[in-house]
């Protein structure tokens, strides 16, 4: 039978401890080369196999086994380019970690070589890293669109480290980064300002597309430049590197519109206030609500502080572009008609400290849920949440809210689109860049199998279809590529509160086996010339038994604990050792014979 596991609780958005990570980077490295900001238009050259000794390699450092920690190295001789730079949300089996980031090690000594981060956009999955990993990699620029550039420099308030060297690019700018050739082309997310990546190499052109998908009606931005993709696809590309988030469901992704006219339906007709749910980094759902409460005639309070900061943010870049009196404070909410009101908050995914929870748990300083209410969940559950979300939902239907997430009495109900590309969708970028060699990224291995056989189905041959694992180096040479055995570091650097990278996995494995188990402390006083106890020996229970309800067993363990401390010998290092050596293994078997459990065994000599 499984035990019960602590299970930390999720994050959508950046975790408390971001405020708290405060550490000094080392000096920048000055010697960056510069950027050529060029219309893609201009004329640019195909590339020319290389005939000389290097090699084009790529690895993935980060992604290709999970959701999140997105990152991709390409190096070729001395430059170096990385594509994202994200960081990946703990797994239940993780306690205490705040969140994961890239493996860099890999760059120790190569700082100089690293011409530029290029950011495919603002989601934390791909760029929340950037405060934990750019200052310690020479601090290189940090190429990014304006919304994502945004949110970078706003979040790295939050660090005490080196100011990063963060360059507004625009969708149309070439950058020359020593022998690599960067430029972007317009693609659809769910947030403004996503891009996919071209870089030209002398071996090639290597496409990375993001996180996309095609929406011909997208929320305040034109739809994904087909002509643009197609103008690179029939120049030539080597290597396109494709999202596999939603690569294993059939069909097209839904269209932000269908979204809109939905949840614009919803907040018309509610009869109380509406409460919407959702990602901070969601801002073309965020817009679209906005728009509609105006469209309405209804006040909108904006809460969380994610979720206030991006819509700042997106304002300043008239993303959103919506009267300044739509927006009422928390205090003021209660100075309107309930159904004139629509709050627009974090917590979707049922974290603790989040808005949403804190409302539907009488915790919120200005809000309760009442009957009328109209609760909706406009966004996917994150793998790992179902149960926090499901009790989120349960609290509110026991405070009589009507929620709103897939369906409202039986009737199915578009309140989510997805930002990532299905299979039909997937087939199309290819037909459009027909490149050599497809590498499925951005997944679980399923994940990346499910889009490799889609390509599969569009007539790619597998020997060109790369499944790889993090840190896999893929080699290019002469217009050939190989998928190498050759891997690089990619194990987890975890962060935990002020530490980076300071918690081992034998750290993680004490934590689980607290949380499993508990732990018993056994405190022993002896008398330092004799070495015979002083006191019969205390016994302390954390997460094991509780105490009262189990008197016998902890006088038995006490009994046992005095018999081994008879054989101590005063006045040695050694023979404390040994002492609490005997101690750990004698009493934890013996608890496991009486119980079955096996709790961390925390033996204290205390000589006087």
């Amino acid at each position: 039978m499984n035990k019960p596991q602590f299970r930390p609780s999720a994050h959508t958005s950046a975790p408390t401890a971001d405020q708290a990570a405060r550490r000094v980077a080392r000096p920048p490295f000055t010697a960056q080369p510069q950027v050529a900001a060029k219309p893609f238009a201009a004329p640019h050259a195909q590339a020319h196999p290389n005939t000389g000794a290097t090699k084009l390699r790529i690895a993935v450092l980060g992604g290709c086994e999970e959701v999140g920690r997105n990152c991709t190295m390409i190096e070729y001789g001395n430059d170096i380019v990385l594509i994202d730079m994200g960081l990946q949300f703990p797994d239940e089996n993780m306690p205490g970690i705040d969140y994961i980031i890239p493996n860099v090690s890999y760059l120790r000594g190569k700082e100089k070589n690293v011409r530029g981060v290029i950011i495919t956009h603002g989601h934390y999955d791909h760029i929340g890293a950037i405060p934990h990993v750019v200052p310690y990699i020479g601090n290189p620029p940090i190429f990014a669109l304006p919304m994502a550039a945004g949110i970078i420099k706003k979040r790295q308030t939050d660090f005490n480290t080196t100011p990063l060297n963060v360059k507004v690019t625009k969708i149309d700018d070439v950058l020359q980064l020593g022998n690599l050739r960067v430029s972007f082309f317009h693609i659809n997310h769910n947030i403004p300002d996503s891009a996919g990546i071209v870089v030209e190499t002398p071996e090639g052109t290597i496409c990375h597309t993001g996180d996309w998908k095609f929406d011909f009606h997208p929320a305040g931005v034109p739809h994904a430049d087909f002509q643009k993709i197609a103008a690179i696809g029939s120049k030539g590309v080597m290597v396109l590197m494709g999202d596999s988030t939603n690569s294993d469901q059939p069909g097209h992704q839904v269209s932000e519109k269908e979204i809109g006219e939905t949840l614009g339906n919803i907040i018309e007709k509610a009869p109380g206030r509406v409460i919407v749910g959702t990602f901070a980094s969601l801002l073309s759902r965020v817009k679209q609500i906005l728009e509609a409460s105006e469209k309405l005639g209804k006040k909108v309070c904006v809460m969380g502080y994610s979720m206030k900061t991006n819509v700042e943010i997106a304002k300043e870049l008239a993303y959103i572009n919506v009267k300044k009196d739509l927006f009422i404070e928390e205090t003021a909410i209660d100075d309107y008609p309930k159904n004139k009101v629509v709050i627009v908050c974090t917590g979707a995914q049922g974290e603790e400290n989040a808005a949403l929870m804190r409302i539907a748990n009488d915790e919120h300083r200005s809000i309760r849920i009442v009957p009328g209410d109209t609760v909706i969940f406009s966004s996917s559950i994150v793998p790992g949440n179902e149960q926090s979300v499901q009790r989120l939902k349960d609290t509110l239907y026991r405070k009589q809210a009507r929620v709103i997430h897939k369906s409202l009495a039986g009737v199915m109900m578009d309140v989510h689109a997805g930002g990532h590309a299905k299979q039909e969708d997937i087939k199309l970028m290819l037909a459009l860049f027909k490149p050599r060699y497809y590498v499925p990224i951005e997944g679980n291995h399923f994940l990346l199998r499910e889009n490799g056989q889609v390509a599969e189905s569009m007539g790619w041959k597998p020997e060109n279809i790369f499944i790889v694992d993090n840190g896999q180096i893929m080699e290019f040479k002469a217009g050939e590529g190989k998928l190498t055995q050759e891997k690089l570091p990619t194990d987890y650097v975890f962060v935990d509160g002020l530490g980076v990278g300071d918690i081992s996995e034998v750290v993680l494995r004490d934590r689980q086996l607290l949380a499993e188990d508990g732990m018993v402390v056994v405190i022993a006083t002896i008398d330092k010339k004799t070495g015979a106890a002083v006191n019969p020996p205390d016994i302390i229970s954390r997460g094991f038994v509780y105490m009262k309800e189990n008197r016998e067993l902890i006088e038995d363990t006490r009994a046992l604990a005095k018999k081994v401390l008879v054989g101590h010998k005063p006045g040695t290092a050694e023979s404390e050792d040994v002492t609490r050596d005997k101690l750990r293994n004698d009493i934890g078997q013996f608890l496991f014979m009486r119980t079955e459990r096996r709790p961390m065994i925390i033996p204290v000599i205390i000589e006087v």
